[in-house]
């Protein structure tokens, strides 16, 4: 289905659940609703080199947050639940909530575990994002966040705003956009990090509205001739409007270790991204996918993370192939620290 925009009666809906890993977790254990939750590892925070996957708004309250290593996170929050991940619940969990948003009879676009686009001809979407919620809480026992919006991209930037309302709905629109969105930064779009907006800053546009007012042939000059033209259209309210209802199948799999013992040897570096390798390769080739491209993930005892991807010269299934791909990618990293972390993520067709 194609969502429009201009004649006020074709929406797309973002629905984001809150703190989805955290709320599964609660839902099976009802005793700890109210409490600070924090799901990663094994759940043992006692534990080194282990990091939070997910933590509950109560033990955001006290400075927790994903990526944290738990033993942080136990000194910050002695009191906090600590729990282990839990994958296969949270796949289940997300089966029913992507359930209940097909029941309503629109196209459905699954983006992952807690988020969905969901188009909808109405006249009155709110309406409809007020149901959606409801049931969501009556079927699953879940909640969510609802952003609205002409395109995928101001729905999903509703969102933010969403969750900061009463109502936890909000719209965004090309009646709005520019009001709401031309005064802020262009790190606030989804999609412009830290990186492109200094580049952006670089050549004086720093707000929405600047980099809406760009010119085309400026910004394709600057970021080259999809990237650039394609900031400009972000700048504007975006224009993604198709909602795709086919099946969601992560676009890649990855696996990372935060090693007991910081890595030193090279050679044993080498080998523990080898095993990395194999083991997702093992996983996604027993379901018949397809690799094209590998990374490598590289965290040193200074916590800097660096991050390196390598094309594979043709489409595989083969993980000899991938491995061999995984050792040249990492013999492109000038390592001088000893490695407290790898990973490897296998890019799928």
């Amino acid at each position: 289905m194609a969502a429009g925009s201009g004649d006020g009666n074709a929406w797309i809906l973002h629905i984001d659940m809150d703190q989805f890993v955290a709320a599964v977790e609660i839902r099976r254990r009802p005793e700890l609703r109210g409490r600070p939750v924090v799901v990663g590892g094994d759940g043992d925070p006692t534990r080194a080199r282990q990091v939070v996957a997910t933590a509950s708004y109560e033990a955001r309250a006290f400075g927790l947050h994903s990526g944290m290593p738990l033993q942080r996170a136990y000194r910050k929050c002695p009191d906090a639940v600590f729990l282990p991940s839990d994958g296969a619940a949270y796949d289940e969990a997300s089966r029913e909530v992507m359930e209940v948003l097909r029941g309503f009879g629109h196209p459905v676009e699954v983006w992952g575990w807690d988020e969905a686009v969901l188009g909808c001809p109405i006249a009155d979407p709110e309406a409809l994002a007020q149901e959606v919620r409801a049931t969501l809480v009556r079927e699953t026992g879940l909640t969510c966040a609802v952003g609205i919006g002409a395109t995928k991209e101001q729905a999903k930037m509703a969102t933010a705003f969403a969750k900061a309302s009463p109502e936890r709905i909000y719209r965004l629109s090309p009646a709005n956009w520019m009001a709401v969105m031309g005064a802020r930064d262009v790190i606030d779009l989804w999609g412009i990090g830290k990186r492109t907006a200094a580049r952006l800053a670089e050549h004086e546009l720093r707000t929405v509205a600047q980099l809406a007012a760009a010119d085309a042939q400026d910004l394709a000059r600057w970021f080259g001739p999809t990237t650039g033209p394609r900031l400009g259209v972000l700048a504007r309210g975006g224009a993604a409007r198709t909602i795709s209802t086919q099946e969601w199948v992560p676009r890649s799999r990855s696996k990372q270790v935060t090693y007991p013992t910081d890595l030193t040897d090279r050679a044993a570096i080498g080998d523990q991204v080898a095993a990395l390798t194999r083991d997702v390769c093992r996983e996604v080739f027993a379901e018949g996918r397809v690799a094209t491209h590998v990374s490598v993930v590289v965290r040193t005892s200074t916590f800097y993370t660096r991050v390196k991807t390598g094309k594979l010269a043709e489409p595989t299934t083969d993980p000899a192939v991938v491995e061999a791909a995984a050792r040249s990618v990492l013999d492109r990293f000038d390592i001088t620290r000893p490695v407290r972390l790898l990973g490897v993520r296998v890019v799928l067709a």
